[in-house]
């Protein structure tokens, strides 16, 4: 079943409804579906389209990009349409593609051409670079993430347990049947593609070998926190902490591992904070985990540690796409599993998955931060099932 994620509606009233004013940029991790549903609206679409993508072509090929532009201006006036709109998929595989896309594009507003642009990428930083050295004040975007429980569930019908160990991968739901079979396809298709293309071939990664091995400790080690001198202790030959932490910046943009800072209303000390593994999809642990469904859903405690960073994900998905903070929280021995800050309010989350009985660092939070509320999820609380269907901005309501 082929579902229609909320993004395209999104993407579709900027295009039409609006005038020519901002590139429209799509940027997300991979297999999340960015292309189906740009391809999606394309089937709907009521005004002229060319499509193209740069996935096959030279790096150094930026001639590409004029010559794309000017097949859609060519479309714009054999059409006879008074708009017409280009759509550049894997943009960030051309180099200096920014330089180019605001070459046309300004050539276009000069001239008064109704031409409108959709940019597609997978690597969040490398988007991010290139929009905001060229591109300042030209362009918006739309994050689209890792698919969630519900769309998962509306899609294959996943249990939320299913959820929980097989991730939001769409192209991978028909696997799961096969674990062994969908696991290698995890970790061969999107693990080692996002690493390979979407890091290493388009960013200067010094050791590469490192970067791979710091994926699998954080993995190995989702929902935990990890300081730096730690982190060296586990990875050989791991360098300095100012190469780890850039390393784990590139994992997160993507869309694979997240160091979470903890919380703090000093930024300062939010950096300096050693990082707590967050992985964006739980398909990433399950993959690389040896055990399967069956023996780690039976362990309690392991199954803690999953229910945890399927929350976590949860929450980072909505951080990404919106006006969220997301941080965690630590005081000594005390700790708050996640905390989420929104136009100056902030909410404590602590998850019993199987793995606590008790949440003491709750009661501390409460206390020493003073937040808008706390919740508990899971047993005693909200159930974790019931959590990963909802909208957690209205924790702010």
């Amino acid at each position: 079943m082929q579902i229609e994620r909320k993004e395209k509606a999104l993407l579709g009233a900027r295009i039409e409804k609006e005038p020519r004013r901002f590139i429209q940029v799509i940027s997300g991790p991979r297999q999340v579906g960015k292309t189906t549903m740009v391809q999606q609206y394309i089937r709907q679409a009521r005004l002229p389209v060319h499509f193209a993508s740069a996935d096959l072509v030279a790096a150094g090929r930026t001639s590409w990009i004029s010559q794309q532009w000017e097949a859609a201006r060519v479309t714009l006036r054999t059409r006879g349409a008074r708009s017409a709109v280009l759509v550049i998929d894997e943009i960030q595989k051309i180099g200096n593609w920014s330089e180019a896309v605001k070459k046309e594009w300004d050539a276009d507003t000069l001239s008064g051409l109704d031409l409108k642009v959709v940019l597609l990428g997978s690597s969040r930083l490398l988007l991010q670079e290139g929009l905001t050295e060229s591109l300042a004040g030209r362009f918006e975007t739309i994050h689209l993430g890792h698919w969630s429980y519900t769309e998962m569930r509306e899609a294959f019908a996943f249990t939320p347990e299913q959820y929980v160990w097989f991730g939001g991968y769409p192209g991978a739901a028909a696997l799961t049947g096969e674990e062994e079979r969908w696991k290698r396809y995890i970790v061969d298709a999107l693990i080692e593609t996002s690493i390979s293309k979407d890091i290493l071939m388009l960013t200067r990664v010094d050791k590469p070998a490192l970067l791979k091995r710091l994926f699998e400790l954080g993995c190995s080690y989702s929902g935990q926190i990890l300081s730096f001198t730690k982190i060296m202790g586990q990875l050989q030959d791991a360098g300095n902490t100012t190469t780890l932490a850039h390393y784990l910046r590139l994992l997160d943009s993507a869309g694979l591992l997240k160091g979470l800072d903890k919380y703090s209303r000093h930024a300062v000390r939010q950096r300096a904070s050693s990082p707590k593994f967050q992985v964006h999809n739980t398909a990433l642990m399950s993959a690389l985990e040896p055990r399967s469904f069956e023996e780690v859903s039976a362990d309690p405690a392991s199954w803690g540690r999953w229910v945890e960073s399927a929350v976590g994900s949860h929450l980072l998905h909505h951080a990404e796409a919106g006006d969220l903070r997301f941080t965690y929280w630590r005081q000594g021995d005390l700790e708050v599993d996640f905390v989420l800050e929104h136009r100056g309010r902030s909410v404590g989350i602590e998850v019993k998955g199987g793995k606590k009985n008790e949440a003491p660092g709750m009661e501390a939070f409460a206390r020493t931060c003073n937040p808008w509320k706390v919740l508990l999820v899971g047993e005693g609380g909200l159930g974790w099932q019931e959590f990963l269907e909802l909208d957690p901005r209205i924790l702010f309501d």
